[in-house]
């Protein structure tokens, strides 16, 4: 035989419990939301690098001349970026920016090709800083050497 519902009267004990599972329904999801945030707020915390204050610097020294060899780059912090020195094989100094263009990748100076390289996707810049082949889009940032004495100094260049 089929089975004929009836309607029940309002406050049947049915309709609580139907009530009741809506809101645990609701709290068990409003849970697990917590319990995801929880597991994936500190994954992307740890992740995401932190913030350095930027560090305004004017000047570095670098040091003495004749400790810095002929056709040789070197890699200098000036504040929170690294600038790369070079003293290239005619005796002259120069200095850029030593994050490459193309996608932040630190560059080197490779002196069996006289240029300024990066490894990442093969860059290449002259020792002007000018971009010459691969990828980096523009010239590196050129900074000013200064010579006081037999001390050697790097600024930004103006």
């Amino acid at each position: 035989m089929d089975k004929v519902e009836t309607a029940r009267p309002a406050g049947h004990p049915a309709d609580a419990d139907e009530g009741r599972r809506d809101i645990l329904k609701y709290v068990m999801g409003g849970a697990l939301l917590a319990w995801i945030g929880a597991v994936i707020y500190p994954i992307f915390s740890y992740l995401k690098p932190p913030r350095q204050a930027e560090v305004e610097v004017t000047s570095v020294k670098v040091g003495k001349l004749a400790d810095i060899a002929k056709d040789s780059g070197t890699i200098v912090r000036f504040g929170n970026k690294p600038v790369i020195l070079i003293r290239t094989p005619a005796d002259q100094l120069a200095a850029f920016s030593a994050v490459c263009t193309h996608l932040d990748c630190t560059v080197q100076y490779r002196s069996d090709f006289g240029v300024i390289w990066c490894a990442c996707h093969n860059g290449k810049y002259d020792l002007t800083g000018r971009n010459v082949s691969g990828p980096p889009p523009r010239p590196l940032d050129e900074y000013r050497v200064v010579i006081q004495g037999d001390e050697v100094f790097i600024s930004k260049k103006t």
